[in-house]
């Protein structure tokens, strides 16, 4: 029998996950899988996301990322997110660094950043020879984008649990396929 595991995407925008995703639930109907985070928040409450987001938008973002840690570790079976409180943190980081927020937001997102061990496994979409792709949501700006990269980078050093993922997409796959069985959970990638 499989293991209950909390899995999660994380890493900038244009990085590959959704495409990871999206293959990943083709083929593995008893894994859960929670959509975007950040999207959801766009759409329930109509506020701006990206380099053009403030501290409402951070502030929901960040609590949806908390309420996911307790909600889905508690379900009978292994659940996958596309993003975590580390892309929180990360993007609230940029957001303070360069609009001024308000500090209490981004000790906020440091304060839920404690529950990093609470995720079992957290993969990592390397950036590298990845393309931006304007969807119509994510942001495109290129220097926005490798600044995010460059606070990944110093962050995805400190965690046990982050699992980098490189190569194709077909290599990237069965990495994730490796270190799930390795985790107890059996998953299908093709």
């Amino acid at each position: 029998m499989d293991k209950k595991l909390l899995i999660s995407f994380s890493g900038a925008q244009s990085t590959g996950k959704t495409t990871l995703l999206k293959k990943l639930k083709e083929h593995n109907a008893h894994i859960n899988f929670v959509p975007e985070v950040t999207r959801l928040i766009k759409r329930e409450y109509g506020v701006d996301i990206n380099e053009d987001g403030d501290e409402m938008t951070q502030a929901l973002i960040i609590t949806e990322h908390y309420k996911n840690i307790h909600k889905y570790k508690q379900q009978g079976r292994s659940t996958i997110l596309d993003r975590c409180i580390l892309d929180g943190l990360v993007y609230t980081w940029w957001l303070e660094e360069r609009m001024q927020l308000s500090e209490w937001c981004y000790d906020y997102a440091a304060w839920v950043y404690r529950y990093m061990n609470k995720y079992d496994v957290i993969f990592y979409t390397d950036p590298v020879d990845v393309e931006i792709e304007d969807d119509g949501e994510r942001s495109v700006d290129e220097v926005f984008r490798n600044e995010i990269i460059k606070e990944f980078e110093i962050h995805t050093k400190f965690h046990d649990n982050i699992v980098r993922l490189t190569g194709t997409v077909e290599e990237r796959l069965q990495t994730i396929q490796k270190t799930l069985k390795e985790k107890g959970l059996d998953i299908n990638i093709k």
